[in-house]
């Protein structure tokens, strides 16, 4: 079966099991006992330290099985403002050999409305929510702003926080959004919009987070830090999926897509080490790429992230995956 095929008949199995007795006891008995050490960050009670990375629960079909799975946050999307295919199909590749993925999606998924359907219905007692936010593969880089805040205004009353992509390679230009210039109106308009938001809705303004790539260099990253300062914003999460191809041996390396996984775990590592230096460890980090073991989490944590997120590791490790790793870390 290729990778998205078994990848959407998972989903299907997670979103059957939590909306179909007794399948919200089965996930919790695949998780096991979950110990309890939450942690406050950005104003929120997090149940725990790992999160599901954005990406694989693009449309909140499957998010209340996640968090039955063990996951104290979910970050749903990415989502457009309207519904978008994505690229053409096959667009996600195994390197098993190499604990690897490459996928090339470009953003598919059922428009921010659709979400919005779902994200109503979703009891969110047990974990913290997040929303990527994205723009639509046609729009132009200079109304960027314009489609990330529509997916804000949509999201902003289910959403705990909110978080900006602008680092994935599947969407032609998207990462010219770290530049100083661009990224510095873009995080202008939707601070601005995040507090407009709170005061129509009557509410605390929602955490603002940046997704960055690993490709960058220092002084790309001193620019994004320069302008996240700038701007107030909340937090980065660190990192995206990569271009690169160092150091893989399987023979989908040769497609093109980001790759996540294994590989990808120093160079995440090194930019969470970089930015918690960099900022003194104020600035709160999310830390994702190439987590498959316990210690892969304590390495990103003692990096100084101070949340940990995972995706391609379930791939390979299995559902039971989140509650062996909290286990591990509370033993």
């Amino acid at each position: 079966m290729d990778a998205e095929s078994a990848h959407e008949r998972a989903l299907a199995a997670l979103a059957l099991a939590q909306r179909v007795w007794p399948g919200p006891s089965i996930l919790r008995q695949i998780a096991g006992r979950l110990p309890q050490e939450p942690i406050e960050l950005f104003g929120l009670r997090f149940p725990n330290v790992l999160g599901m990375a954005a990406g694989f629960d693009k449309d909140v079909k499957a998010t209340a099985a996640l968090a039955l799975l063990g996951f104290g946050h979910v970050e749903v999307g990415t989502l457009t403002p309207q519904p978008q295919r994505g690229n053409p199909k096959p667009r996600i590749f195994r390197l098993p050999d190499d604990g690897a993925l490459i996928n090339r999606m470009g953003f598919p998924n059922g428009g921010a409305a659709t979400a919005v359907s779902r994200l109503k219905s979703l009891n969110k007692a047990d974990f913290i929510l997040g929303v990527s936010l994205g723009k639509q593969k046609e729009t132009p880089l200079a109304d960027a702003a314009s489609d990330y805040t529509a997916v804000m205004q949509a999201v902003y009353p289910y959403a705990d926080y909110l978080a900006v992509n602008i680092s994935s390679p599947n969407t032609p230009g998207l990462r010219d959004l770290q530049g100083g210039d661009y990224l510095g109106r873009l995080l202008r308009a939707l601070q601005a919009e995040n507090k407009r938001l709170a005061s129509h809705h009557e509410v605390e303004t929602r955490p603002l987070l940046v997704k960055i790539a690993p490709d960058l260099t220092w002084t790309e990253l001193d620019e994004i830090l320069t302008a996240v300062s700038a701007n107030r914003i909340d937090g980065i999460i660190a990192t995206n999926t990569t271009i690169s191809r160092d150091g893989l041996t399987h023979p989908n390396k040769k497609e093109q897509g980001g790759m996540s996984g294994r590989p990808l775990r120093q160079r995440s590592n090194a930019i969470i080490a970089y930015i918690h230096r960099q900022t003194g460890g104020q600035l709160p980090i999310i830390g994702v790429g190439g987590v498959r073991t316990t210690d892969d989490v304590r390495a990103k944590l003692n990096a100084g992230a101070s949340l940990v997120q995972l995706y391609t590791g379930l791939i390979y490790e299995g559902p039971g995956m989140a509650g062996r790793i909290l286990r591990e870390l509370a033993s």
